[in-house]
Formats: structure tokens, C-alpha cells, sequence
């Protein structure tokens, strides 16, 4: 069966977020010199979060045991964001993280993330299942806009759902864009042009020419 665009995009992001989580698994990561690449990771998966929880779990709700299997959901991205919280503290020198052993950390956040992909993969093929392919199309470009003014840090404390959420978000992404310039904290901002509008899921939603394609005359 054809993976939808939905699909496609959220497999992509995984990728991503895996490819970025890589180099922050490292002991050396915690170096001053080396930081940016927990920031990264951090941020794009705190964005990819915030997104799905506002424009993914409404659909997910409608589904099938939807509450539950919201509930669900945010109890996973509850549980990753304490721990995104917990990776950045103690690689930045926080003395309330720095009893936790770096292995043990990281193995948890990456059994999250297994968790939160496999979820993914099941609710966006079921929503594709229910949806017309434009309206599949739409739900697609409208979370990786989405995740274009998302947060870029957890807040796990925070509403995660319904309008108190999409509200937190909203604020917290004007909160955390504040501090990430105070900081000189590295958030990547440009990393998002690589999927949302290089990538061949993008041309293939807005229907324009791959960069090797010639527009024709």
C-alpha cells in the first residue's frame, strides 16, 4: 500500500530527529565547543512535539478509542520532554541533573522515541484510512507549518491538548524565542527548509520541480 503524504512526512521527521539525536549521544556533547548539537536535536524534537499535539491528536481523538489513545500520547510526550529537559541540564551543568548517568538518560529517550514513532506510524495510517487524500494533503503541510512556530524547548508541566495547549504553545514559543537570544542559545532555524521546502515531499505536495527537474519552457 502507497504511504500517504502524511505518512511520508512523518517518517521524514523521525529521520530527522533521529539523524540530529546521533552526535548528541555522545559523552563529548556536554563540551562547551559541542552543545549545539544537543540544542538542535533538542528543539527539533520539542517543535515536532508541540505540532503534533496541535494539529495531529484532533484527528487522533476521532479515531477509534481516541481518548485513549490520546491519552496515551501525551503521557509518552509528557515523559520525553522531562527527559529532553533532563539531557539539557545536565550536559549544560545543572547540579539538580548531574547524578544522572549519561547512558542510562539517553537510553530512556531513545526508548521514548520508539514509542512515540511506532504511535505515529499507527495513527497517521489510520487517520489516512479515514480521510480523502487532499484532506490527508492539507492535515500534512498544515503540521509541518506547524512545527515552523513551535515551541523549541519542553514544557512538560504545561496543557498539552485542545485550546489550553495550542494557547501554551503559542506563548511559550514567544517565551522561548526570547531566551534562546539571550542565551546565544543555537537553535537551528534553517534545518527546517532541508524537509518542509527542499525535500521531495514538499515538491511533491506544492507540485513543483525537483531541483534537478528544468521548469518547462
Amino acid at each position: 500500500m502507497t504511504a500517504s503524504t502524511l505518512e511520508m512526512a512523518l517518517n521524514y521527521e523521525h529521520e530527522r530527529i533521529r539523524e540530529l539525536a546521533e552526535p548528541a549521544h555522545h559523552p563529548d556533547a556536554a563540551h562547551p565547543e559541542n552543545r549545539h548539537q544537543t540544542d538542535w536535536f533538542y528543539a527539533i524534537a520539542a517543535q515536532h512535539l508541540a505540532a503534533a499535539e496541535d494539529v495531529l491528536l484532533p484527528h487522533v481523538r476521532r479515531l477509534p478509542d481516541g481518548a485513549g489513545l490520546v491519552t496515551r500520547y501525551v503521557g509518552n510526550a509528557r515523559d520525553l520532554e522531562r527527559s529532553l529537559r533532563f539531557l539539557k541540564g545536565r550536559q549544560y551543568g545543572d547540579s539538580r541533573f548531574l547524578h544522572l548517568e549519561h547512558d542510562d538518560l539517553w537510553q530512556h529517550i531513545d526508548r521514548l522515541l520508539d514509542e512515540h514513532e511506532s504511535m505515529e506510524a499507527k495513527y497517521s495510517r489510520q487517520i489516512t484510512d479515514l480521510l480523502e487524500a487532499s484532506d490527508v494533503n492539507t492535515l500534512t503541510e498544515d503540521l509541518l507549518e506547524a512545527e515552523e512556530v513551535a515551541p523549541t524547548r519542553a514544557h512538560p508541566a504545561s496543557p498539552h491538548t485542545g485550546m489550553p495547549g495550542r494557547i501554551a504553545h503559542r506563548m511559550w514559543r514567544m517565551a522561548d524565542t526570547a531566551w534562546d537570544s539571550a542565551e546565544g542559545r543555537v537553535v537551528p532555524t534553517k534545518y527546517h527548509a532541508h524537509p518542509k521546502r527542499d525535500s521531495a515531499l514538499s515538491h511533491y505536495l506544492y507540485g513543483t520541480p525537483m531541483p534537478h527537474e528544468e521548469e518547462p519552457k
